[in-house]
């Protein structure tokens, strides 16, 4: 269809495209501009932006696929990279997390490794760098070692030798992961699909802004598809390990990506993760001690656990939902296998296990958008704009009444409400096609 538009409408294509770049543009110039100030965003700005910055793009998308157009690399990136640019001369905003990235950079060079002493035995240590001090004192849960997998302790060994306490180095690091995931993406699906999750404001307010560091762990994933796609299963499955390094969440779609594979592919993804945790399963600490805390104890913007435990324990809850969520996953693995497909439905593996989950974080998301631009939905994009609706806490919103992370329950009906809408709506339209 495109051979046979005329020179203006390509034009007008283009103008369309550059026009939303440019809205997007402002939108993330204004964020940057306010994160930068004293305080945070107050969090209508920041959802009127975030309405700003999504609503054209799903727009553009349709336009896109109504003329079946498509969109070029060159502005595909050039607009990428000025929305990501953005986030990095800003700061993160209602997260803080960066601190422990920062101070798990400074102890993996000074103790060969970050595990097993939580930061609060360093409160007093005046052998602690100045650099360093008002890192250790701000970091969230001090009494807990650090969380994060061995292969995200090595992004934040290179952030603490580039510049020791510097937030904007990795903001700069995982900005060109991302990017390293866009690329990857326009391999696997054409360029106006990567558009959505390129231009998409949890992936630039989580990654560039913020420096949320899951993107390590989906570039390493998709990098395993992309070259499993290709018949290389060696150095997928070499991937594999070092993506399960980065976050255990990869681990659901191991089996997917190496259900075709040798045993000897099996071999080298096992023993990558054993090299990965062997140097600090000598010193008798890994992230998996906090883990096991973390599962144990944690719940947060939580869907489907949150209403069982409303009538039965919290354990009872996780051990039902871990049931239901096994047979779901035997039941896409034999459709994955049965249909031969080299893509794994990632939208729908990572979501439901996101959804039977006791904590649903807003960056969580980073793992299922790829796929979701792979499988466009209603329901995922839908749900990459109704997720940062959990930032609406006690905390930001300075009501002194709340816990500091308790949400409202509107807040939590309306996130989750949407997302169900969006998605009876696709199965309505699955439906009526298929009729």
């Amino acid at each position: 269809m495109r051979s046979f538009l005329s020179r203006d409408e390509r034009i007008s294509t283009r103008s369309v495209i550059d026009a939303t770049g440019v809205c997007c543009a402002f939108g993330y110039g204004t964020l940057a501009y306010l994160a930068g100030q004293a305080g945070e965003p107050e969090l209508m700005t920041f959802y009127g932006i975030v309405i700003w910055t999504a609503t054209p793009v799903f727009f553009l998308f349709l336009y896109l696929v109504h003329r079946d157009e498509p969109i070029s690399l060159g502005r595909l990136f050039f607009w990428a990279i000025v929305f990501r640019l953005c986030g990095l001369l800003s700061g993160p905003f209602y997260e803080d997390d960066f601190y422990r990235y920062l101070w798990d950079g400074y102890r993996f060079w000074e103790a060969g490794t970050p595990y097993g002493t939580a930061p609060e035995a360093f409160f007093l240590d005046q052998s602690v760098p100045a650099a360093l001090q008002e890192t250790l004192h701000q970091i969230n849960n001090p009494d807990l070692p650090t969380i994060y997998g061995p292969t995200t302790q090595l992004l934040f060994l290179l952030g603490f030798l580039l510049n020791a306490g510097n937030v904007s180095v990795l903001q700069g690091l995982l900005i060109l992961v991302d990017l390293a995931i866009l690329y990857l993406l326009t391999r696997l699906t054409p360029a106006r699909n990567v558009m959505l999750y390129a231009w998409c404001p949890l992936v630039i307010k989580e990654i560039a802004f913020t420096a949320h560091p899951d993107s390590l762990g989906v570039c390493l994933l998709l990098a395993a598809i992309v070259l499993a796609t290709k018949e290389r299963e060696g150095l997928a499955a070499v991937c594999l390990g070092f993506a399960v390094g980065a976050k255990l969440f990869a681990l659901a779609l191991v089996p997917f990506v190496l259900c075709r594979a040798r045993p000897r592919h099996w071999i080298y993804f096992v023993a990558t993760v054993g090299l990965l945790y062997a140097p600090f399963l000598i010193t008798g600490a890994t992230d998996l001690d906090s883990f096991i805390v973390f599962v144990q104890k944690w719940e947060f913007n939580a869907s489907i656990y949150a209403l069982l435990s409303l009538v039965v324990p919290s354990t009872t809850a996780k051990l039902l939902l871990g049931v239901l969520y096994g047979a779901f996953f035997i039941y896409w693995l034999r459709v994955h296998v049965r249909e031969d497909t080299l893509i794994p439905r990632g939208d729908w593996i990572f979501a439901a296990l996101f959804v039977a989950a006791p904590v649903f974080n807003a960056w969580y998301m980073l793992w299922v958008l790829p796929f979701a631009a792979i499988y466009p939905s209603r329901w995922a994009w839908t749900a990459s704009v109704a997720l940062l609706l959990s930032y609406i806490t006690g905390l930001h919103l300075g009501d002194y009444e709340m816990q500091a992370y308790a949400q409202p329950l509107w807040a939590r009906l309306a996130e989750f409400g949407l997302i169900a809408t969006a998605l009876l709506w696709d199965m309505q339209r699955n439906y009526s096609k298929n009729q």
